[in-house]
């Protein structure tokens, strides 16, 4: 029986051979490879593990032919990247940033920041009609990557001189048919091979608006033997024909419609192959990404079962010179001017605003990186395509070519709950051009248990001061403690009550001007109109004979100035990043029933420091301060602190241990450490603890730096979810002897 069994295998063993050398030309001395790689989403990354046991074999490529993911991996590895370096490169690539587009927070502009943590969806409104984008990324991240990645061969045009020639392949989308591309800018030709419909936007090379080529070509085989190979090793990660309980999304049906070509072409395909290879990745879809260690190892093993076929071709090849290391990119770059084409709306002064560029300057590859993201992050732009031309001195112009969006109009939604302003939903919509070529105008209205609207204004003029106007209501009905309203009743001690109905609405109006200093801090001066109105149903009779008590309804007229600085990656769960915000406001006059006016400033500051201490946890650290010069006669803008998860409106800030509106002062010093650590993606446990001094001219007390009377800590679990963050917070006041439970769900407006 073992006779019988080695008899068997090694027949097997010669069968193997024999086909090898069937392919191989006679009497050839050395014979050229060619690769070609399919596409396959997240399955392309065991391309990288084929790539390894190649390389092991001894095999040498002369050309490589890919589509989609097998063009991104073939591009690389023809750019001069070893199969090692592109394991490495990949493990340490965040997918879900790349692919989804989201911009660094640190790159936004200070408005950008401040509307991204209120949406939590949006959809074009043009012509007030509901529609959807062409792609749910346009894929600038990946382009920005593969352009950095490919830095030292963007000079080439011609494909075929890469250090291993290269093509890949693409859809027009107009007429269904395949484009070769072998010549161009590389990381265009691959951001156009990878453009998978739905997921992301066409990519526009030679007018031809282009999308995935594995729609009509997932494994150019053909394209591949016309170039003259006399070998050709394939590796197919294609999905097959899914079941129906396993089409399960939109996705899952655009892939599959798809698949019917292809899997009826690769009958064919595949006896054109000398070497086929298909790794056992049927457990991973096109979006496995997170599985990216698993596919590339099961890449390997499928190459590995193949290694005595590519070692009886690598017998059959002369050594080749060894290519060159890839040189490690420059971080910066000296770059002496920018060409813009495209721009038709927009000016050059805005663009180059947006791209925080002044040339000539040396800039940092991250920061032009960032720069970059910044202007996508407008929204203004469906495509932008930049290339650097190097000079004899080293030297860059980067040339943009951008497509500005025809969208103008945008509906935005979110919702929010928090124990002060309770439940809210909230309708946006966004029209950019709305007067001018480089304005915006953007109305929130929040609809729930207190009706509120924000409305803003903005004139964008990139690196010179920008223009703006913003107009808001708030309104919040809270019961308070007696002694929170004492500074404004005479006396209290009287009171039935321990507690009383508190309804504080303000109405604001700014005109502001606004700009960036040194490219990071953002400096801003502007005048104010505030319309403060806080009254009690609860106790005391007004003028009119209405029961109730009316602290406040006057007008009140200011000028204010501000600086802000911010660095940090998260503004709910920062991991790293530096906070800072200063801004004072002089209020000159009033009109209402504040009849004890006199003039008076209001100074705060605050600064904020999160730091990484390991992988997942992170310490945050922050300290605040606020107070009042001049006449101590207008309580309404005193500091007001408690409570926790609400949008900050005036001087109302929060404090764990502490309800909502339970301490108050014209002076305030704050502290909190908060220790986070993410126990698993997005899902988050926290230790924190805070100290203040709230009073009346604290700092002229000489106790005040050494007294802490109020504290409080904690312990809290927050999520990440599509509505925005849930956090659930429960806080201790020693002084108190009792402690506050806090929910907060949704984005903060």
């Amino acid at each position: 029986m073992k006779h019988i069994l080695c008899t068997f295998f090694i027949f097997l063993t010669t069968l193997g051979f024999s086909q090898i050398e069937d392919s191989l030309p006679p009497n050839k001395k050395d014979v050229s490879v060619g690769l070609v790689l399919s596409g396959g989403g997240a399955r392309g990354l065991a391309h990288i593990g084929v790539l390894k046991a190649i390389e092991q074999a001894g095999v040498k490529i002369d050309y490589i032919a890919g589509t989609s993911t097998g063009a991104i991996v073939g591009a690389l590895y023809a750019s001069g990247y070893t199969a090692s370096q592109l394991d490495l490169m990949f493990k340490q690539v965040d997918f879900s940033t790349l692919i989804q587009d989201q911009v660094p927070r640190r790159a936004k502009t200070f408005n950008e920041k401040d509307e991204s943590i209120k949406y939590a969806l949006t959809l074009p409104f043009d012509g007030f009609e509901i529609s959807f984008p062409t792609g749910l990324s346009n894929g600038q991240n990946i382009y920005n990557l593969f352009s950095k990645l490919t830095s030292h061969v963007n000079h080439l045009t011609d494909f075929s001189k890469l250090p291993i020639p290269f093509l890949c392949v693409a859809t027009n989308a107009e007429n269904g048919e395949m484009v070769l591309l072998e010549n161009g800018y590389l990381p265009r030709a691959v951001s156009a091979s990878g453009a998978l419909p739905t997921l992301f936007n066409p990519v526009v090379i030679n007018d031809m608006i282009l999308i995935d080529g594995g729609i009509v070509n997932n494994y150019p085989i053909k394209e591949l033997k016309a170039k003259g190979v006399d070998v050709i090793i394939g590796v197919d990660v294609q999905d097959g024909i899914k079941k129906k309980k396993d089409l399960t999304s939109a996705l899952d049906i655009v892939l599959q419609v798809n698949n019917y070509t292809s899997v009826k072409q690769m009958q064919t395909k595949i006896k054109d192959t000398d070497v086929f290879i298909k790794p056992n990745i049927e457990e991973f879809s096109v979006v496995s990404f997170d599985d990216a260690n698993r596919i590339v190892q099961a890449g390997f093993e499928a190459a590995n079962q193949v290694t005595q076929k590519l070692e009886r071709i690598a017998q059959q090849q002369t050594p080749r010179a060894a290519l060159k290391p890839v040189p490690h990119s420059k971080e910066d770059l000296y770059i002496k001017q920018v060409v813009i084409e495209g721009n038709q709306q927009y000016t050059a002064a805005y663009i180059l605003g947006k791209l925080k560029l002044k040339t000539p300057a040396i800039v940092s590859y991250s920061s032009f990186v960032e720069g970059v993201n910044n202007l996508s992050a407008t929204g203004n732009f469906d495509d932008i395509d930049y290339r650097f031309v190097k000079d004899q001195f080293n030297h860059y112009t980067v040339s943009f070519k951008v497509i500005e969006s025809k969208s103008k109009m945008v509906l935005r939604l979110g919702a929010h709950y928090d124990p002060l302003f309770d439940t809210g939903v909230l309708l946006n919509v966004t029209r950019k051009q709305f007067l001018t070529n480089n304005d915006i105008a953007s109305l929130d209205v929040i609809v729930g248990d207190n009706l509120r609207y924000n409305f803003n204004y903005y004139i964008d003029k990139g690196f010179y001061w920008s223009l703006g106007f913003n107009s808001s209501y708030d309104f919040f009905d809270k019961n308070v403690s007696t002694d929170f309203v004492a500074n404004d009743l005479n006396n209290t001690s009287g009171f039935p009550v321990n507690k009383i109905d508190f309804q504080y609405s303000d109405f604001t109006n700014q005109l502001y001007g606004e700009t960036l200093f040194n490219r990071v801090f953002l400096l801003g001066a502007g005048v104010e109109h505030k319309f403060l109105r806080y009254i009690s149903e609860t106790i005391g009779t007004d003028v009119d004979n209405v029961p109730r008590t009316i602290f406040d309804a006057t007008n009140y007229y200011s000028a204010f100035g501000y600086i802000k600085y911010d660095t940090y990656d998260n503004i709910f769960f920062p991991k790293k990043g530096v906070v800072f915000q200063a801004d004072t406001h002089l209020y000159l006059f009033s009109q209402g029933s504040n009849s004890n006016f006199e003039p008076f400033t209001i100074l705060k500051a605050k600064v904020g420091y999160a730091q990484t201490i390991f992988k997942k946890l992170t310490s945050v650290f922050t300290a605040e301060t606020g107070f009042k010069i001049g006449s101590s006669s207008t309580t309404s803008l005193d500091f007001m602190l408690g409570g926790y998860g609400f949008k900050q409106v005036n001087n109302i800030l929060p404090f764990y241990g502490y309800e909502a509106l339970s301490l108050r002062g014209d002076t305030y010093l704050k502290s909190s450490i908060t220790l986070d650590y993410e126990i698993i993606k997005n899902h988050h446990l926290s230790l924190f603890t805070n100290i203040a001094n709230v009073d009346d001219a604290l700092f002229q007390k000489d106790d005040w730096l050494k007294a802490i009377p109020y504290t409080g800590v904690g312990v809290g679990y927050g999520l990440n979810t599509f509505l925005g963050p849930l956090e659930l917070k429960y806080a201790y006041s020693k002084e108190r002897e009792v402690g506050e439970l806090y929910v907060r769900l949704g984005f903060k407006f």
